[in-house]
């Protein structure tokens, strides 16, 4: 059977050929004489339609299209942990020592280090029995990360021969299963491709929270493990920096870092602050439990649309460890404009802004591949997925935001007036929303607070009617306000500069526990209240706002540390003492 085709089109990363009959539908091929890496996504008869991952210049007609036999897949093994790839999963350290600067056409998939030898520690014997998704035996990959082997889905049977403990490279054959009279092979890695979820045993309810130490998504708009959130925001509103900040100080155990599209400089800042940066919980560097995958604006467009699905492959993997893992795609309207660009080059009919009608679906397959699972191996683990969106010129009714809005249940809309007024996060309260709520509503009461979820709601509320309230202080002033209601501008004041807005650059603010966020925003409505009932007593506003302790509340993220919160019963002291003072006054 002749599986060669031949080049008779070149467009871009698009490339037509023919006697392709016996090829399959997202088979991976390899594209002319320099073997270019290549996926079909159209088979019409003898006619083949191959989107290329690699640069294209200098392929002429007439050259020869390769079968492999197998879809594009990624090689899931121990080396990915610290490791920093392209969209198609080949490690960039490396090729840097084979070709300075470029990545040369033509170098092949080459993934993990075959070389490497790697300690294994077995935790079966021969005789045993085992099943899909399995765990036989560990390695520890960094400090932070223990990797389990597993037995790769669709594998089951009896364990007739494994090796000893100790150490071997990745392409060895470790254990030999035989089923069925047939025998199977079980080496440190598994292929899977990259557009097929990964099976587990049960999808579970979302009910556990995302800890980020960022006070407007804990508390305000929280993000639970297994969720879904998008960011967007226009050009300057800091979408980069709250992806940064997240995967610094959430609480996942690991971190995939997609760097899709982005500008170069953006992904240069990644690459050289994670190394740098240290795990709070343990002290280690963080890139002990982070993958980077960089894919800038300038790299081949098609591998930037393949990165996506690289990165959730990678994190699914992980999960099926029984790991909780957060991915940080930025953006993912990067890999919408490949989207775009490809589907022109092959003459698609377009639908709104020019992006292909199927954009709606490919965005709802990539969000819907997050979720909180029981594992085939039994484990329990989650894939969080974080999606930065870049609207042109800031417009959140463009068609890859309208879209992301439907299939994700946070939504941390990014002011630009907020940034431009260093409010950072620049996160817009009015816009932004969280659909995780009411299904962590027990968490919050379990771990936090009864009445936290009330709080944080009576909060949101004050900041709704400051808005409402501020129209009126635009056209007429604040004066003619009655009391009640400068009193509600005063608070939320407190509440934007004092709670919302955080300083990623200082010790004490740049990740912040529940605890102390939940005190802070208790003392915030401690204040509210005492300031009421002065209010019912007829005092005046003049009288009632105390400058002094408005400061105090808005420093107290500086002046309290994280560790003895003791200085906001202090703080709660003094609000006592000024308010019982002035009530003595106009009772007499």
């Amino acid at each position: 059977m002749n599986k060669n085709g031949t080049i008779t089109m070149i467009n871009g990363p698009v490339i037509r050929g023919k006697n392709m009959a016996n090829f399959k539908m997202r088979e991976m091929v390899m594209v002319g004489k320099k073997k270019l890496i290549g996926e079909v996504i159209i088979l019409d008869g003898d006619v083949g339609t191959i989107q290329v991952y690699e640069e294209t210049e200098g392929l002429t007609l007439g050259e020869d299209v390769l079968s492999t036999g197998k879809p594009l897949s990624v090689k899931l093994g121990p080396g990915m942990m610290g490791n920093i790839f392209d969209g198609i999963q080949r490690p960039l350290l490396e090729i840097d020592k084979m070709n300075k600067d470029f990545i040369p056409e033509g170098i092949g998939l080459i993934s993990l280090d075959q070389e490497k030898e790697w300690e294994v520690e077995f935790c079966v014997g021969e005789g045993d029995s085992l099943t899909q998704g399995q765990i036989f035996a560990y390695v520890k990959e960094t400090e932070l990360i223990r990797h389990k082997l597993l037995v790769p889905p669709g594998k089951s049977g009896v364990v007739i021969s494994l090796k000893a403990d100790g150490k071997y490279n990745i392409e060895e054959v470790l254990v030999v299963l035989k089923d069925d009279g047939k025998e199977q092979e079980l080496r440190m890695y598994h292929e899977w491709p990259v557009r097929v979820p990964r099976p587990s045993k049960l999808r579970k309810e979302i009910e556990k929270l995302l800890i980020t130490g960022q006070r407007v998504l804990d508390i305000f708009f929280p993000l639970a493990k297994g969720g879904t959130s998008a960011i967007p925001g226009g050009f300057g509103t800091g979408k980069t920096m709250t992806q940064h900040q997240l995967a610094k100080w959430s609480d996942a155990d690991i971190i995939i870092y997609i760097g899709c599209g982005e500008r170069g400089n953006e992904m240069t800042e990644v690459l050289e602050d994670f190394p740098k940066l240290i795990d709070p919980k343990s002290n280690r560097p963080l890139m002990e439990r982070t993958i980077l995958i960089a894919n800038t604006s300038n790299m081949p467009v098609a591998a930037r649309e393949a990165s996506i699905y690289t990165g959730i492959t990678m994190a699914e993997y992980y999960r099926d460890m029984g790991y909780h893992v957060a991915i940080m795609a930025d953006s993912t309207s990067r890999w919408a404009e490949a989207l775009r660009e490809i589907s022109g080059r092959l003459e698609e009919m377009p639908a709104e802004e020019g992006y292909p009608a199927y954009l709606p679906s490919r965005i709802a397959e990539f969000y819907e591949r997050a979720g909180y699972v029981e594992a085939l191996s039994g484990e329990e683990g989650s894939v969080t997925i974080i999606g930065a969106v870049s609207p042109a010129g800031g417009d959140f009714s463009e068609p890859v935001t309208e879209n992301t809005k439907r299939f994700v249940n946070v939504f941390l809309a990014l002011d630009k007036e907020l940034a431009y007024s260093r409010h950072y996060p620049a996160i817009n309260w009015l816009d932004s929303y969280s659909g995780y709520i009411k299904v962590l509503e027990r968490w919050y009461e379990e771990n936090l607070a009864e009445d936290a979820v009330k709080l944080r709601n009576k909060m949101l509320e004050l900041l709704f009617k400051e808005n409402k309230l501020q129209e009126i202080v635009m056209l007429v002033g604040e004066d003619v306000l009655p009391d009640d209601q400068r009193l509600i501008l005063e608070i939320a004041k407190i509440i934007k500069i004092g709670f919302l807005q955080q300083n990623a650059y200082n010790k004490d603010d740049t990740f912040v526990p529940l605890e102390k966020q939940y005190r802070m925003l208790k003392i915030i409505d401690y204040l509210y209240e005492r300031c009421r009932s002065s209010l019912a007593l007829s005092i005046p506003i003049s009288q009632i706002k105390s400058q002094k302790i408005n400061d105090e509340l808005i420093k107290m993220k500086y002046t309290v540390p994280n560790d003895d919160l003791s200085k906001i019963d202090e703080i709660k002291e003094m609000i006592d003492n000024y308010y019982t003072e002035l009530e003595k006054q106009y009772l007499v």
